[in-house]
This record gives C-alpha cells, structure tokens and sequence, in this order.
C-alpha cells in the first residue's frame, strides 16, 4: 500500500569551525546550495520518483558543487591527486554498489549505481573501477579536472607539518572554507528507503586509502525494514564500529528507536577517538542527525519544511 510520506536528508560534512571564522558570502552560498539541493529531491519524492533515484541525482548535485570534498574539488592525497570513494545502496532488496580510489571519474556515486545495477560486483577499485565506467557510460574525465588549486595549497600544508587531515581540520583549512564527505538518504512514497555517500577522503591520505563511504555496512547502508544511513567523519573509526550496519542491527534486533540507536552507533565511534556525524531516515519516516563534532552541514525535510543547518543547535538562514 502506497504510504504518502515522503522524507529526505542529506550532509556535505561534518566537523566546521568556528562560525566567527567562516565567510558570510560562502556560508550564504553553502546554505542555498545545500537548500536548493533538497528542495529538488523532495519535490521528485513527491512527484513519485523513487529513493534509489533522488539520492544518487541528490549526491551526484554535491559532487558537481565545489566546496564539497567529493568529486570535483575533493582533498589530495599524497601523491597530489584526487582519489574519490562512493556507495549507493536500495533498500528494497539491499543491491548496492560501490566504487573506491577512482581518479578519472567525475560523479563517483554514478559509477557506484552503474555498478549495482549490473549486479555482478558491489565493490569495484581504481583502474578496474575506471574501465567500468567507461564500458558502461558513465562520465569520466581527466584527472587534473577534479583539482582544485586551494586543494594543493591545503596538501602543501599538511604535507609541511607531515600530517594527514580530515578536510575541516582547523590546522590546515584555508579561507574558502571547503566542505567534507556527502550524501543522502530517502523514504519515497511507497516506504523504500535508499542512502548513497561519496567522498575524496582526507588531504595528504597514502594513495590507495579507503575510507567508509563505499564501504556497505561502514558509511553506507539501506534496508526497507529498518532505516537508511550515510555517515561522515573519520573514516577508520566508522569502519571499525562498522557504524552503519551498528545503526541497523540496533534496530533490526533490539528493537531500538531510531534515535536511540544512532546515538549509541555514533557513540561506539566515539570511544574509538572517531569524530563525525550521520543522517538517517527509518521505515517509519522518523529522521535524525546527530554529529559529535562542532557541526555538521545538513538538509532535511521537516514536516513540509526544508531546514538547513550547520552548528549545533542553529538553524540556518
């Protein structure tokens, strides 16, 4: 039975400094990019189209958008390339798909449901990811595209002070302000839940690193029963709370409510020294999004409103 109500979120990050530091003209810019972003993707949930569909065109929006560390415009890594993770993930029948330490692929989450749509692979890496892109028409490009040049300044820095960041952290981020990790998460209106993140990781990172983003039960997951999750922040920390899947088996097995679970899931990051956020929608429409870091950039739809917010506990305009 078709179920109306429809839910959406998405983050482009988590971590952010000082609001006294951060330039009200690229605030503005982020807030309206992040606004228009979910107002778009509610409006689809609405006219019908599917979870699956909104996050990966939802993710594939902030990829395109520069000030976010996914796509185009994503952190370096030691070598001076971008090297970008993604993972989509359908609720329905948990199919996913996932690519990692691509460096020719402009929209990686495009990639990543190319792959779950084939069915052979969830989980494809660097030139053998890349070739698949190519053999099923998705959109490459030259790597040198993706770089940005506040991007080399960033890793020239980390790379003085022989150090690998997270891209909010408040030693190396310069005056641009650029974001972190994406993604979203959907209920659509006949209750399919859908999550897709995507990531270039973290500046200065050994080439060849893989955070949690694409990996499915880590950043990622669907499944109708339970909820949707997309997760960011330190990824090593994610991956070994397995904060995802933590998020879903909490419910799934315990019977938690959705808050309660995505509160303890992100706490079992916590006691390993990660810090970060996720979002997350359940079966029943519910939505939270909780980050232990000082903020966290986000959008979601509240009632019939779209909200957008940064720091804790302050909406912004």
């Amino acid at each position: 039975m078709t179920d109306p109500i429809v839910r959406f979120a998405l983050h482009g990050g988590a971590g952010v400094l000082d609001p006294n530091s951060f330039p009200e003209a690229r605030r503005i810019e982020v807030v309206r990019t992040l606004r228009a972003i979910a107002t778009r993707a509610c409006d689809a949930l609405r006219a019908g189209t599917g979870a699956i569909a909104v996050v990966g065109q939802a993710v594939a929006e902030l990829e395109d958008a520069e000030f976010f560390n996914a796509g185009y415009g994503a952190v370096l890594n030691a070598d001076g390339e971008a090297e970008l993770d993604a993972a989509i993930m359908d609720g329905r029948d948990r199919s996913a798909g996932a690519a990692c330490a691509v460096r020719a692929v402009r929209n990686p989450v495009r990639l990543a449901d190319a792959i779950r749509r084939d069915g052979r692979h969830v989980l494809l890496a660097a030139a053998g990811a890349e070739r698949f892109a190519r053999t099923h028409g998705v959109a490459t490009c030259a790597p040198e595209d993706l770089v940005l040049p506040i991007r080399r300044a960033q890793l020239a820095a980390a790379q003085r002070e022989n150090r690998i960041s997270l891209d909010h952290d408040e030693r190396y981020d310069l005056v641009e302000r650029k974001s972190g990790t994406v993604g979203a998460v959907a209920r659509d209106r006949d209750g399919h839940l859908a999550a897709a993140t995507s990531t270039g990781g973290m500046t200065n990172k050994l080439p060849g690193r893989v955070g949690d983003a694409p990996l499915i039960g880590g950043g990622t997951f669907a499944d109708d029963s339970t909820c949707a999750v997309s997760a960011t922040g330190h990824g090593e920390m994610f991956i070994r709370a397995v904060l995802a899947h933590d998020l879903h088996a909490r419910i799934a097995y315990r019977g938690d409510a959705l808050p309660v679970a995505a509160d303890a899931a992100l706490a079992a990051v916590a006691a390993l020294g990660g810090e970060g956020g996720l979002i997350a929608i359940d079966r029943h429409g519910d939505t939270v999004l909780p980050f232990n870091s000082p903020g966290m950039y986000r959008a979601w739809l509240d009632g019939d409103r779209i909200r957008v917010g940064i720091y804790r506990d302050i909406e912004a305009d």
